[in-house]
């Protein structure tokens, strides 16, 4: 699986998570993707791995932090988003350090890559929005196991 800087379909259905400001983002955020998607698609757990893995790196490398969320239900997909008022650098890519298993950072893309059909970053008038497209159906455990 690439990255892959194509943007998704977006439905009319978004739901939108003010993030701006807030000092502790990472608990709203994961909470909101959970009451989303509950009942309603069998990825949930993926979804909220996801959300805070981008929300995280949101915090971590940006200077004012993540803007927003959003979260859409697309037909066979769930598209999440992380915006954040920084333009795109360049600096969003997978850490070659990744597959280190001593290295103490660098995993949280590989695990977005490794959970979402495919990622990207889409730039806009606002800055950026780091983009994952996940498989609405079976889990990545299920998918993995081959259930």
């Amino acid at each position: 699986m690439l990255n892959d800087s194509s943007p998704a379909v977006h439905s009319p259905h978004t739901h939108w998570v003010d993030l701006a400001g807030q000092c502790e983002p990472l608990g709203p955020a994961r909470d909101r993707v959970r009451s989303v998607l509950a009942g309603v698609v069998p990825c949930v757990d993926d979804a909220a791995l996801v959300v805070s893995e981008l929300v995280g790196n949101a915090v971590r490398h940006t200077t004012a932090g993540p803007d927003c969320l959003t979260i859409e239900i697309d037909g066979e997909q769930v598209v999440v988003a992380v915006h954040d008022p920084e333009p795109d650098d360049g600096r969003v890519h997978l850490s070659e350090t990744a597959a280190d298993p001593l290295a103490e950072s660098g995993r949280g893309l590989w695990l977005v890559q490794s959970l979402a059909r495919r990622w990207y970053v889409q730039t806009n008038a606002a800055g950026k929005a780091v983009v994952a497209v996940l498989p609405r159906g079976k889990t990545a455990v299920s998918r993995a196991a081959g259930s």
